[in-house]
């Protein structure tokens, strides 16, 4: 072997990196593990004051020196070591997962200061309407659109605001507004980055991850360790929109809320009866109010106005809903339960009832909740202790353009401190031009409320004792340490350009991924020690052995490049190193069956080593290039886990060539100094497969009659039945959620359909018996944070009887909710033409690599056969099974990237075949066409069946050691390897071989002519 000086450097320097990268991983496991030991020591068996104290430990150590380096050469701190150590995916640890998404049309029309004209607000939703299918940037689609709706129109009268004064003026046409547009939307999309990675980097995560995505607007957000995704949630999607108002007191709006419930009334009574509701006359009459209004006042009103569940002589109101406030110098007019509030703005929205209310009022509803057992402070309607109560707040709008006095840009600072009471609050500091706008606004309010609103939602309302100058002020409003330090960040960090919606959100809670974890390292290990074993005992001892070497270097390299490159380690990642164990085999299988084949051909041990290697590289090559190819593909179109599945898929690859191919040389070049007798198989093995004469082209036509029945039932399936699609490609929520004891799906589904208002629910058991898997598209198109809040409180109401009247909704999501997922629609889309994308490029770098290799597109054009064969066969089977099997079969981003990985292993197995067709045509030039076929490809069969079945033993073992998660994910590749295998012999070479023969015919005929 040439160079080998150089190879035995690589190889040292290599070990010596592996090694420096993961001694990083071994001391942050071991000053964890101090923590873990001293916070149990501390807090005995209480999981919150362990997590706490082990918290409080690491945080101390961040600084601390943990490693020294070449003896005190460099010091590294507990912190540098954690930046270096091998990362472990949120499925693995636990933890949050978020795509946010802030949208350009949002910022379109923030920059326009919400333009109300029809032809701008129509471009804009045509604009929305064709990205969802186009490939262009919202921008330019805007442009086209604005341009169709309004040909004459002009961007510049939309646009010549004050904010774009300088860039935009009355005779800019619409090319230069468009690109001033481009230019403030991107600035925007950066400037949201940032403001959303400096909340990230205060909220105090342990290595968070924050990354822009190629799709505009897009942002990865990863969490470890999060425990409360409400609290993140709101956190990020917030926009810190912060606004001042004057408000009205109840008493002055109270009459015209009397008016607006007689009103409802009449409307829900004339719809009840049929009659058209729009005759009702707004002109209502009530009995004037009294000049002082108190609860006593309130015993006017029914006292059984909220309407009750289930009596059908009830009439709906707006005060069936609202409980009316009695405090007459209070902005409160009103109480609602949560689930009543969506009722109350509804009926306020009614245009008659608008027209009863003063045109200067806004109602916006509290953003914190008071318990039922409040309410009687405020109205003399009865709650139930465990309600929780929204306030309804009356705002007064002053302004000629609907905004409010002052807003939230006029904030220079904000902290989080503790009142002289006791209680958090949030102080504020203002500059110049916003300390003299709110003394004249105090100033003018001095003993009425000023409503401190934040997004949307009313944080306080104070009473305004006197006039405040300095532009000094605080924030009050009950709040615990954390929200009042979390709203503090928030104003801190600044005002986001337009809201960042999550249209992407996984939760993995900590204990379904350290099972996740425990069921990855059972299936490693007991697949590594099946194939070593398999080696030893098909190989013989030391030929076995080498070959074991080599398995463990690779796996020790894989680790080490990983931690090097500071890869994510996700579960699909770990099947992808297991996988990577049997298909690395490969090269080892194809070497040692070539030096069998010298061997047997009389050649010496030392040149049959040398020869079986030489002979072996071609196809060696070929296998790892085409697998590495589809690994690639994945990468690039692949997202989340998938992309950590490929990514050790190609790490895997290359330090398997190295190990497999140059490592083993060296060992047996060493042996062979040394005189050793080396065997290359067993009494067992010695002569199996010998003298196999199958005669594949002879039986071709029976085999492709096999695979079009199965083809045609799988095509039959998929038009009758379908495919099962998960919501990473239709959108939707996804729940795991573990009972305490066995629950029957059936009745899970049947609860929560009825509990999610009808719509479409599947409960699937997932693993145990007492764990189910949920999905659901209920209010997957409403990407407002509430909706989130909403979703998982039905889901919890549902679920209800199940865990127990005692068990509240936080402790549900805590500790019966495993894990959650959410797709919005938008990006399913993508994801699924991600995947068609993936695919199709998959097949065309196939053909193309195959043509140029061998340079004969018949090759080409029989691997394409082989592998659409293999995915219509695996579409088939997941069509038929996917409603009997206990596991999920559905059709998404992980199955897709088993489809990809199968299409590499069925060419990695069709290019070997080819590569010893080739070979044999070059020996046996004479020799018939069908003859040199049949020869090359059961030359093949001991290494095609040697590779296939030790792949089947990893994947079998991933199968039942390995997590639920991925079952469906390996169930798909313990097809693909067996149809693969099979295609490789009996569909990819035949196809080849028909088309060779027809060309050589036609060469033939045109001679005679």
């Amino acid at each position: 072997m040439q160079n080998k000086g150089a190879i035995r450097l690589f190889a040292i320097l290599l070990a010596l990196v592996s090694l420096y990268q993961l001694i990083f991983t071994y001391q942050t496991r071991h000053v964890e593990q101090q923590a873990q030991e001293y916070a149990e020591n501390r807090a005995g068996d209480d999981p919150n004051l362990i997590s706490e104290y082990r918290f409080n430990y690491l945080d101390s150590m961040k600084n601390e020196v943990v490693y020294n380096f070449l003896f005190g050469l460099r010091e590294y701190t507990y912190q540098e070591c954690k930046e270096r150590e091998i990362n472990f995916g949120l499925d693995l640890k636990g933890g949050m997962n978020m795509i946010l998404e802030v949208r350009v049309s949002d910022i379109v029309k923030a920059l326009s200061n919400y333009n109300q004209d029809e032809s701008f607000l129509e471009a804009l939703r045509l604009a929305r309407q064709r990205e969802k299918t186009s490939t262009q940037d919202f921008i330019t689609l805007f442009g086209e659109a604005f341009d169709e709706v309004a040909p004459e129109g002009r961007l510049a009268a939309i646009f010549n605001t004050v904010e774009l004064r300088d860039k935009v003026d009355y005779n800019s046409t619409n090319e230069d507004v468009i690109k001033v547009i481009r230019e403030e939307a991107q600035g925007a999309i950066d400037n949201a980055f940032n403001i959303l990675r400096t909340r990230i980097d205060r909220f105090g995560v342990a290595q968070p991850n924050i990354q822009r995505l190629e799709q505009t607007g897009r942002i990865l957000v990863e969490l470890p360790g999060i425990s409360d995704p409400e609290r993140v949630r709101d956190l990020l999607q917030g926009t810190a929109n912060l606004e001042f108002w004057e408000t009205y007191n109840q008493e002055e709006i109270f009459q015209s809320l009397m008016q607006a419930n007689q009103l409802t009334a009449e409307i829900t009574a004339m719809e009840k009866s049929g009659v058209d509701s729009s005759t009702v006359d707004p002109e209502v009459e009530v009995d004037e109010q009294p000049e002082e209004t108190d609860v006593a006042l309130l015993d006017e009103i029914d006292s059984d106005s909220l309407a009750v569940e289930g009596d059908d002589q009830q009439v709906e109101s707006l005060f069936s809903y609202l409980a009316p406030s009695g405090r007459p110098s209070s902005p409160v007019v009103g109480l609602a339960v949560s689930r009543d509030t969506s009722k109350v703005n509804s009926f306020l929205a009614i245009e008659e009832v608008q027209s009863l209310l003063p045109r200067d009022v806004l109602f916006m509803w509290t953003v914190k909740s008071i318990p039922g057992e409040d309410a009687q402070y405020w109205t003399n309607q009865q709650f139930d202790p465990n309600d929780e109560l929204f306030q309804l707040v009356a705002i007064r709008v002053t302004s000629h353009d609907g905004r409010p006095p002052l807003e939230g840009d006029v904030v220079t600072g904000a902290r989080s401190v503790t009142s002289q009471q006791g209680s958090y609050e949030i102080e504020m500091s203002m500059n110049s031009e916003g300390a003299k706008t709110w003394a004249r606004l105090t100033k003018a309010n001095i003993k009425k409320s000023i409503a401190v609103v934040l997004d949307g939602y009313v944080y306080s309302f104070p009473t305004v004792q006197n006039e405040i100058t300095g532009g000094r002020s605080s924030i009050t409003g009950d709040f615990t340490p954390q929200e009042a330090k979390d709203l503090a960040n928030v104003l801190q960090s600044g005002k986001m350009p337009a809201p960042a919606r999550i249209v992407e959100d996984t939760v993995v809670g900590p204990s379904l991924g350290a099972e996740a974890v425990d069921a990855g390292l059972k299936s490693f290990i007991w697949a590594f020690i099946a194939v070593l074993i398999y080696m030893v005992i098909y190989y013989g001892f030391k030929a076995g052995v080498v070959a074991d070497l080599a398995l463990v270097a690779n796996m020790f390299f894989i680790m080490g490049v990983l931690a090097a490159f500071n890869a994510v380690l996700t579960l699909p990642g770990i099947a992808g190193i297991v996988l990577t164990i049997g298909m690395s085999v490969d090269a080892n299988v194809l070497i040692y069956e070539r030096i069998r084949e010298e061997i047997k051909a009389g050649k010496g041990l030392k040149l049959a080593i040398a020869d079986g290697y030489r002979n072996a590289f071609s196809a060696i090559i070929d296998a790892n290039v085409t697998t590495f190819l589809t690994g690639l593909i994945l990468f690039l179109f692949g997202t989340g886990p998938i992309k950590g599945f490929a990514t050790t898929l190609m790490i895997g690859i290359a330090t398997s060539f190295f190990s497999a191919f140059f490592i083993t040389r060296l060992v047996y070049e060493a042996l062979l100094k040394t005189k050793a007798d080396i065997r290359f198989s067993t009494n067992l093995t010695r002569n199996l497969f010998k003298g196999a004469h199958i005669l594949f082209i002879e039986k071709r036509n029976m085999f492709m009659v096999i695979s079009g029945v199965l083809i045609l039932v799988g095509i039959g399936s998929l038009g009758l039945r379908g495919l099962q699609q998960g919501i990473d490609f239709t959108g939707g929520r996804s729940y795991v959620v573990r009972f305490d004891e066995a629950v029957p799906a059936t009745e899970v589904q049947s609860a929560l359909k009825t509990a999610f208002d009808g719509a479409n629910v599947e409960a699937k058991t997932f693993g145990g018996d007492n764990q189910i898997r949920i999905t659901t598209n209920y209010m997957v198109d409403n990407d407002e944070k509430s909706a989130d809040v909403e979703v998982e409180t039905q889901l919890y109401n549902g679920l209800k009887s199940y865990v127990g009247d005692d068990v509240s909704r936080d402790q549900f999501l805590s500790d019966y909710r495993m894990s959650s997922q959410k797709v919005g629609p938008t990006i399913a889309a993508d994801i699924r033409n991600k995947a068609g994308y993936a695919i199709f490029f998959s097949f065309v770098v196939i053909f193309l690599y195959i043509l140029i290799r061998f340079r004969n597109w018949e090759f080409g054009l029989g691997a394409l056969g082989a592998v659409a064969h293999d995915v219509l066969i695996v579409l088939g089977v997941f069509s038929l099974l996917y409603a009997v099997m206990p596991f999920s079969m559905e059709i998404d981003q992980s199955f897709i990237a088993a489809i990809l990985t199968v299409i590499g292993y069925s060419i990695n197995d069709t290019v070997v075949v080819f590569d010893r067709i080739r070979e044999y045509r070059g020996l046996y030039p004479k020799r018939e066409l069908k003859e040199v076929f049949n020869l090359a490809m059961n030359s093949t069969i001991s290494r095609t069946l040697n590779t296939s079945l030790t792949t089947l033993v990893v994947l079998i073992i991933i199968f039942l050691f390995g997590s639920e998660v991925i079952q469906g994910f390996v169930f798909a590749l313990i097809v693909g390897v067996v149809v693969g295998t099979y295609s490789s012999l009996f569909i990819a070479s035949p196809i080849a071989y028909n088309f060779i023969e027809k060309r050589i015919k036609a060469k033939a005929k045109g001679k005679k002519k």
